[in-house]
């Protein structure tokens, strides 16, 4: 069974729905970031320092774990940019 007609089974579970769509979010804030600091041209190390925070803290966003908007807000301000969050 391909992995596409797997999912598309699941998704009629609506607790692996819910769970689902989650961490597709948390993917999405993992991929902007990382986009946002290439674009910048800056390391993880370089934004680590700039945000005050560690590189292993920058890598667990960007491997898509969960993240405080606060902890967000000081990377962005730190690439010269503001968060901007949206309710789709």
């Amino acid at each position: 069974m391909k992995i596409s007609k797997l999912i598309e089974e699941k998704l009629k579970d609506e607790n692996f729905k819910e769970m689902y769509e989650a961490e597709g979010e948390k993917l999405e804030t993992a991929v902007a970031l990382y986009k946002a600091r290439e674009a910048a041209g800056l390391t993880q190390a370089e934004l680590a320092e700039r945000a005050h925070t560690t590189q292993a803290t920058i890598a667990r966003i960007e491997r898509g774990d969960n993240v405080s908007f606060d902890k967000l807000s000081s990377i962005a301000h730190a690439m010269g940019k503001k968060l901007k969050v949206d309710f789709a």
